[in-house]
């Protein structure tokens, strides 16, 4: 589940595509990171990492888009239930496979 956020998708949207529209009036892209950071009352390293997860998204920036990591996480969740359902099912069939090698000798 994730975890609750201050700031509503529609305000991140918001803030990435003002960085990305007032890149330029700056020096750099960390410069218009921190001048709209103050005035949405982030942090500049939220923002950024914000401004990067869109990039991916876009595909001007190499990694994981939003998607494939929600994905990925699925399947590690699932991978991790499979491992654990293997691991009772192994320990039931040896619990009963002694108690079937018990009760035949008597």
């Amino acid at each position: 589940m994730p975890r609750p956020t201050r700031f509503s998708p529609e305000v991140r949207v918001r803030a990435v595509r003002m960085v990305m529209e007032h890149g330029a009036a700056h020096d750099s892209q960390w410069a218009a990171i921190t001048s709209i950071a103050e005035k949405i009352g982030c942090t500049a390293e939220t923002l950024r990492k914000w401004v990067r997860q869109a990039e991916r998204d876009a595909g001007t920036r190499p990694g994981l888009t939003t998607e494939e990591r929600e994905r990925l996480k699925q399947l590690e969740r699932e991978n991790f239930e499979l491992r654990r359902a293997n691991e009772i099912l192994r320990l039931a069939s040896a619990y009963f496979a002694k108690a079937e090698l018990d009760r035949r000798h008597k």
